[in-house]
């Protein structure tokens, strides 16, 4: 059994699709979403999270009473006179919002980027910390 394509038939299908592609909106981008692992120690708590291909001046962290919020964008360069067949690699904006269990003291954050993976060292405010109470006898 010989299967037999229509070449016209093919292109029409792939210029219709063109055409639904083109009607999107243009600021449309699907919602990029990132890996993290949050680690806590007793002073401390460790986020890293995996953001390969994002630059450190795209990168925004903010920290507010328990949350913190990192967004930013990751750009892919794509010429628009190529003809892609296949355009999979993500770009746009992005935005995560972690709450953690107790205040933090944004003061001494301390954040970096390497190899795509971002670490950011967020310390526990002071009234959050625990505290050994020395008890007296009377």
């Amino acid at each position: 059994m010989t299967l037999y394509i229509n070449p016209g038939r093919r292109s029409l299908r792939r210029r219709m699709m063109e055409e639904m592609m083109r009607d999107w909106d243009e600021d449309y981008s699907p919602n990029l979403t990132f890996p993290i692992d949050v680690i806590a120690d007793k002073d401390s708590f460790t986020i890293k999270a995996l953001l390969p291909g994002v630059q450190p001046d795209d990168l925004e962290i903010n920290i507010v009473n328990e949350l913190v919020t990192i967004s930013g964008e990751l750009k892919v360069n794509r010429e628009e006179s190529e003809n892609y067949l296949l355009a999979e690699c993500p770009s746009g904006r992005f935005h995560r919002v972690l709450t953690l269990p107790t205040p933090l003291d944004s003061s001494k954050v301390q954040a970096e980027l390497e190899n795509g993976i971002l670490t950011v060292v967020v310390p526990k405010a002071e009234e959050a910390k625990p505290r050994t109470i020395k008890v007296t006898q009377k």
